[in-house]
């Protein structure tokens, strides 16, 4: 039984509609579970301005000196902020303790001139909690959930499915060339953002949906496609993997951190990289162009039996992380209590 008095947490997160306010929102969720009080600070264009203004030269020992100068004067209004995706320096002092949420592939310079100043990292994937163990950082393991969209009553056809959205770090553009190039294939639904689409050529077997959509749509989307195609660079958590694993789908992604942490060969298919690069603290991976084409081959000539086991594997994947997610947090808030 928990004896401890319960946490009273500040959530900063750039409300951005969209993948970061769900994570929020999840992470919230599994705070309460485990007594929390919880606080959302939501940020702004001019929040972002203030992290590039005090992340470099002598603003950045300004901000050091405000902090320990409102800890010394016991000014913190919470116990914990949790800080996503970035380090937000002015909300520093408004806690006894600053954990960060990173992804690492948003993670820069800014964020790593105050990263002495975090009392503790919460990493999303091993690989994240690998990466800030190197930066010396005291890290723990919470992983995250995503929402569950599974829908048994839809219909599901041998398609191929690719969630774009506003992301320009899922290997959209190459994976729409190699498509055109083998109008053999079955249909490729891709689902893009307006802002950062780039349709091209129409092709039969090709359907480019640049438009925004409901939740139902984008549900009866998922259900509706026996493979989702995500062919990511990156990934700081990875909800439109683990949402396509949820409504047991057969996943193709990348075979490369920390993207097969959540698909290996049992519950999806992997697709080997031709070069890396770099963004934030984060090594990018892109996929290669012939091993995309074998990965297709190989969907193409599973049996009913196969796709269904490895759909029936991926979902248990999914709500096995779903069901533990709030366990992680517990466990992670025990260790802040040591």
């Amino acid at each position: 039984m928990n004896t401890h008095k319960p946490f009273n947490v500040n959530l900063v997160v750039r409300d951005n509609g969209l993948g970061l306010t769900r994570d929020a929102q999840l992470l919230a969720d599994a705070l309460k579970a485990n007594g929390c009080h919880v606080h959302v600070t939501s940020l702004g264009e001019q929040d972002e301005q203030n992290r590039w203004r005090y992340g470099r030269g002598r603003r950045v020992f300004y901000s050091h000196a405000r902090h320990a100068w409102a800890r010394m004067r016991h000014r913190a209004i919470y116990d914990l902020n949790i800080m996503f995706e970035h380090v937000w320096p002015l909300h520093l002092p408004l806690a006894r303790h600053n954990i960060a949420l990173p992804n690492p592939e948003w993670f820069d310079t800014k964020d790593a001139a105050h990263l002495r100043r975090i009392d503790h990292v919460w990493a999303k994937t091993g690989h994240a909690q690998a990466l800030f163990q190197r930066l010396g950082c005291k890290t723990s393991y919470v992983g995250f959930d995503s929402d569950d969209h599974y829908d048994p009553r839809i219909p599901r056809t041998r398609r191929f499915f690719h969630l774009a959205g506003g992301s320009r770090i899922k290997g959209t553009e190459r994976l729409l060339d190699l498509w055109r190039r083998h109008p053999e294939w079955p249909q490729l639904t891709v689902l893009q953002n307006p802002a950062c689409a780039k349709p091209g050529t129409p092709q039969a077997n090709i359907r480019h949906c640049v438009e925004y959509v409901t939740a139902e749509s984008l549900r009866e989307l998922q259900n509706a496609h026996a493979f989702h195609v995500c062919l990511s660079e990156a990934e700081g958590w990875g909800h439109y993997i683990v949402e396509a694993m949820g409504v047991g789908a057969v996943v193709i992604t990348t075979d490369a951190v920390p993207m097969n942490e959540f698909v290996n060969t049992d519950r999806g298919l992997l697709v080997g990289y031709a070069s890396t690069g770099t963004m934030g603290h984060a090594t990018t991976y892109f996929f290669d162009e012939t091993a995309m084409e074998q990965a297709v081959a190989k969907a193409l000539t599973m049996s009913d039996e196969a796709l269904r086991t490895t759909g029936e594997r991926a979902r248990q994947w999914f709500i096995q992380n779903h069901d533990a997610f709030a366990k992680r947090v517990g466990d992670a808030l025990a260790e802040i209590r040591l």
